[in-house]
């Protein structure tokens, strides 16, 4: 050997670009192309087929930024081609990879799509033999890079209003190849040990042997001849490719895929094209290869490949129906967990579950969120009960400060539950299958003591594309190859099954797995916040007053129309939408989205409490929160209380106004501050001496590379805060509350800021209203609470959890921005206070020292004012709630389901009993509804609220002929006992934050439509 491995990678990068690539192609012949521009959007294949086409040069521009061009192309192929015939399409790709930017869809002038075409998938096959005619369509997406020239500068590209009319892309090649598959093939071998190569120290023997095998290679192949020679090449390799694995290397089980995100740099409606491109091109490939599989997630995207293209699903479910099309991880989305609400997450499940049954009839095992932002410590005992055993995740690799000490391993959620979790070690969820990528899936294995096997997912994916030939060659290649992990093209649970059985004592993992990085997706895009809060809320209202009329016999169950309106909420809760990490275009679609979704569920309560109360003058109240509020009891419609209340004291001193209700003293001073807190009960002082309660702190935010995504550590080194007031005015209200409201302005920003106290409760209400127009501005308000504590309560799905306040650790300080749902809490012996928010999730909780020892400071993150990917993020009028409530997580808990489940106001003939009602204390009812399958049974949902023990009762309103527990997926369990006690009341036996289903039969049968 005379050349250095430097010289040497020069040679075969030349050897390549200049002989092997060109020689893929034993030939060319031209075809004809004809071109219709799509008006506005996407249109069916059928009416493409119709168009009326017109002569199209190759080389010519074609379509604006987010338009369509139908290329209609015909041609014969040459005799003597034999089969090795493909239609070649370059759309005028740029130089980045698949799924950012123009990609196509080939379509038989049938209608039957054939496969998909991007930067590095390029070749469509063509069904005609030599001498033969075809014709072929391609819908062709000019999707622009909005990405390509920075992660952080503003584009006009994400919103099709702006993204102007110029052409951005050129059509390059069209054209028939006759393609040399031994070349091709030359390749791969090539590739397959090149890159092993590159991974191996040179002075091993099996790198010698590497490089001898690649000499004898390069004297094999004539470069005035590499077709005729190519063959011969191929033998030179071969006897280092036959060389096998060692007994020990690892084990590699790689998972043909292709995340495809819901949207993100793209709309929606790209999305549902994007899947039927990705899942073309996964059929053309297994008719190719009787071997390769492939595991899809998302109910979801199915779906809409049922709606908009049923011959491609009926060929999926064949696939699945084969055993080689996975289903994966039973959910509607991959959403996010940590800011889906409890009962949504739980339907994120049952709406994903049913669907896979129902179409294919499987039964995913696994939850498969390798990209969502961090995971919430309820999700273990939700995804068992809806019937997963694993949980496979990639995105902790991402973590800024800490390594996550496991890949295989029990995690535990706040109930106790554990479910088998998986988190590759080849950190990526669109492995290529290099030897790069399964060297690192080896070396970064952090359980080679107690299991020596890893998943990989293959196949190009955010934007879609998913696996192609290239890389089933290379997992073929290194199937049993020395010196690189061995690797088998399997499912999911041939891992897991595996995996589980070698490491039954697989080490645990309690709590949440909180994502160090992305912290900012807690509070960008507030109004799709917003939108998916106020959905959820009003879903839980419309199903319970809808089960309430069903039950007696006065409506019909409106359950299609129910179903209809989760799934948009359960979409739009993806996790790079609800984050708010999306272009404008598809946050401004969800806004109009939920806005419908709350006028047609404000329509069916309407309807349903109209049913319920019938026709007359009483002026009623409806509460469908879990708890009684304002008198009215939970679950019921109560006739309106008009007696009289004593309203709040309101007085003027030192310069401000004191509101006193006799619970509560609040002191708030000339800049419209709240300087004091005063608990009636206690005489404890709530606000720490030398603070003020209610400040807001605009601070600079300008992250280092993901502006929507992420707050760093340094915003808090720059913060204005807005101490003066325009204007302080205090008035009291009909309902008998005192309110101070205060005017505040920041640069072109305008406050107006609301401290009310009511009768007879024990919180101070603070609405923030906002004019905001910030750039790269991060808007915190403080609540400083004299309490000594170095650990904060924040609410999750169905409880809550514990987290440090302190900075011992890299562990503790790397949380500096967290999640909490409707409340979060603090306490120490004798005061707790919990602060409760209607439409923000995004919080800190900072330990502070005065004369007086130490306090805490709740900081909630109120509104950011990122510039990319959306450049008018957040921008314009917010109005944000937020409650400070003085006493036990309980209250924090009633006010927090208080602030967003409001009672609604209505006139009828009567009041109406609840159908379920308020469970005992350190209980709630979460969900009541009528059972998916229409049989009419009643479905309850409880959960343990409050870390203990305990047996909880709920009250029935109607006889129940039997009630039993069920999964999530409402179907019955064997479980030792009844959960009835009577015919009118449930009696359950809870476990520290235990979620139950029980499932009620009514003596009499209800109405389901």
């Amino acid at each position: 050997m005379h050349d250095d491995s430097a010289i040497l990678n020069r040679k075969l990068a030349r050897l390549r670009r200049e002989w092997l690539e060109p020689a893929r192609e034993a030939g060319t012949h031209p075809v004809t192309v004809e071109a219709w521009d799509v008006p506005d959007e996407p249109v069916p294949v059928a009416e493409a087929l119709g168009a009326e086409y017109k002569p199209f040069a190759v080389g010519s521009p074609w379509s604006r930024p987010w338009g369509t061009t139908w290329f209609r192309v015909t041609g014969t192929v040459p005799d003597g081609w034999g089969e090795d015939a493909a239609l070649l399409v370059d759309l005028g790709y740029l130089s980045g990879g698949p799924g950012f930017q123009a990609e196509g869809l080939a379509f038989r002038p049938d209608g039957v799509s054939v496969k998909a075409v991007s930067p590095r998938n390029r070749q469509v096959p063509v069904e005609a033999g030599p001498g033969g005619e075809f014709e072929l369509y391609i819908e062709a997406a000019a999707n622009p890079d909005v990405m390509r020239d920075s992660w952080t500068a503003p584009t006009p590209l994400g919103d099709k209003a702006t993204a102007g009319d110029e052409p951005i892309y050129r059509l390059e090649r069209l054209e028939l190849v006759r393609r040399d598959r031994e070349v091709e093939e030359l390749l791969l071998d090539l590739d397959a040990l090149t890159g092993l190569l590159g991974e191996l120290p040179s002075e091993l023997p099996r790198s010698q042997a590497i490089l001898g095998a690649i000499e004898s290679m390069m004297r094999a192949l004539d470069l005035d001849d590499v077709a005729g020679t190519a063959r011969d090449a191929r033998a030179a390799l071969a006897p280092a490719l036959a060389s096998p694995a060692a007994a020990s290397a690892h084990e590699v089980y790689a998972v043909g895929h292709a995340h495809i995100d819901s949207a993100w740099l793209w709309p929606v409606r790209e999305t549902v094209r994007k899947c039927a491109r990705t899942f073309s091109n996964v059929l053309q490939l297994m008719d190719d290869d009787p071997d390769f599989t492939f595991a899809a997630s998302s109910a979801q995207q199915y779906a809409w490949i049922k709606e908009c293209y049923p011959e491609l699903f009926e060929r999926i479910r064949a696939r699945v129906a084969e055993g080689r099309w996975i289903p994966v991880g039973g959910m509607w989305v991959e959403s996010d967990t940590n800011m889906v609400g409890p009962e949504a997450m739980v339907r994120q499940f049952t709406e994903g579950k049913r669907f896979f049954a129902e179409e294919f009839g499987v039964e995913p095992r696994e939850v498969w969120l390798p990209d969502s932002f961090g995971y919430s410590a309820a999700l273990p005992q939700i995804a068992r009960k809806a019937g997963a055993d694993w949980f496979l995740t990639q995105k902790i690799s991402w973590n800024d400060t800490n390594k996550f000490p496991h890949h295989t391993f029990r995690w535990e959620g706040i109930d106790g539950t554990d479910v088998f979790t998986h988190f590759p070690p080849v950190d990526t969820y669109n492995s290529d299958l290099s030897a790069k990528d399964l060297a690192r899936a080896e070396r970064q294995s952090r359980d080679q003591r107690h299991s020596n096997r890893s998943i990989v997912p293959f196949g190009y994916g955010d934007g879609g594309g998913g696996p192609t030939r290239e890389m089933i060659g290379a997992a073929r290649r290194t199937a049993d190859l020395e010196g690189s992990p061995k690797v088998r093209m399997a499912a999911p649970a041939a891992f897991f099954t595996d995996a589980q059985r070698e490491h039954p004592d697989a080490p645990r993992w309690l709590g949440e797995l909180y994502l160090e990085y992305h912290r900012g997706t807690y509070t960008s895009q507030h109004r799709t916040k917003l939108g998916n809060r106020r959905s959820e809320h009003l879903l839980r209202a419309a199903e319970l007053w809808a089960a309430t009329a069903a039950v007696a016999g006065v409506a019909d169950y409106p359950a299609e129309r129910l179903r209809r309106l989760w799934r948009t909420v359960l979409l739009q809760q993806f996790h790079d939408i609800l984050p708010g990490s999306s272009i404008a275009w598809v946050h401004r679609e969800a806004e109009r989205n939920y806005e419908a979704v709350r006028a047609e569920l404000e329509a069916l309560i309407a309807e349903s409490l109209r049913a319920l109360a019938g026709d007359g003058d009483l002026p009623l109240v409806a509460n469908a929160a879990p708890a009684a509020v304002d008198g009215v009891p939970a679950g019921a419609v109560a006739a309106r209380d008009e007696t009289a209340v004593e309203p709040v004291s309101l007085t003027a001193a030192e310069g401000g106004h004191v509101l006193d209700n006799g619970l509560l003293r609040v002191a708030i001073d000339a800049d419209g501050l709240v300087r004091s807190l005063l608990d009636a009960e206690t005489g404890r002082e709530v606000v720490p001496a030398g603070e003020r309660l209610g400040l807001l702190r605009v601070h600079r935010d300008v992250p280092a590379h993901w502006e929507a995504w992420d707050i760093e550590r340094d915003y808090r080194d720059s913060a204005e805060e807005l101490t003066g007031a325009d204007g302080v005015e205090a008035e009291t209200a009909p309902d008998g509350s005192a309110l101070v409201r205060v005017r505040r302005t920041h640069g072109a920003s305008t406050f107006v800021q609301t401290f009310a106290l009511a009768p007879g409760r024990r919180q101070l209400e603070l609405g923030t209203e906002v004019d905001w127009h910030e750039r790269r501005r991060l808007l915190k308000l403080a609540l400083p609470f004299a309490v000594h504590t170095d650990r904060a309560a924040s609410e999750i799905q169905f409880g809550h959890l514990y987290r440090p306040i302190h900075a011992n650790t890299s562990w503790d300080e790397a949380r500096f921005e967290t999640i909490a749902q409707r409340w979060l809490h603090v306490a120490e012996d004798g005061l707790g206070v919990g602060v409760a928010n209607d439409q923000t999730y995004g919080h800190d909780v900072t330990r502070r020292h005065n004369d007086d020892g130490v306090y805490v400071v709740v900081g909630e993150s109120l509104l950011r004012a990122p510039m990319s990917p959306d450049p008018d993020a957040d921008q314009g009028r917010h109005s944000l709630r937020t409650t400070v409530v003085v006493g036990g997580v309980d209250a924090a808990i009633r006010e927090g389901y208080r602030l967003n489940v409001p009672t609604v106001a209505l006139q009828g003939a009567r009041a109406v009993e609840p159908l379920v009602g308020e469970a005992s204390p350190g209980a709630i009812v979460e969900a009541v509804k009528l059972a998916d399958d229409g049989g009419g049974d009643v479905i309850v949902r409880v959960y343990e609220a409050w870390g203990g023990r305990r047996t909880a009762t709920v009250p029935l309103g109607v006889d129940a002929a039997s009630a039993v527990d069920a999964d999530l997926l409402e179907r019955p369990l064997d479980r030792n006992g009844t959960a009835l006690a009577g015919e009118r009341e449930l009696r359950l036996e809870l476990s520290p934050f235990e979620i139950r289903t029980v499932r009620i039969t009514p003596r009499r049968r209800v109405s389901d439509s």
